[in-house]
């Protein structure tokens, strides 16, 4: 796996060279590497542009600053081993006061 800021300049100097032209549109590659707001935005551009190239570069690029979604935790399930172990349990403890 590629380390992801290096993804990231290459990227944003690819989506430099293609902006400029088609686009006559001048970005600072350096500056969309460090700052997350202004690469979002220069992919936003590169989206909504004509040439299927840009386009993926800009998807590209916001998956690469889009932190991916936590996975779900798992779903706990007692199997019934466990059921019976703390419902004797339960029946020990009244109020705080073990039997």
């Amino acid at each position: 796996m590629a380390d992801p800021q290096s993804e990231r300049v290459a990227i944003a100097a690819h989506l430099h060279v293609l902006l400029r032209r088609h686009q006559g549109r001048v970005t600072d590659v350096e500056w969309m590497a460090r700052n997350r707001e202004y690469a979002l935005a220069v992919a936003e551009l590169a989206r909504g542009a004509e040439q299927a190239e840009l386009r993926q570069l800009g998807q590209r690029l916001v998956a690469l600053l889009t932190p991916p979604a936590p996975a779900p935790a798992p779903a706990r399930t007692a199997t019934p081993a466990v059921n019976s172990a703390l419902a004797d349990q339960a029946r020990r403890y009244v109020g705080g006061v073990r039997w």
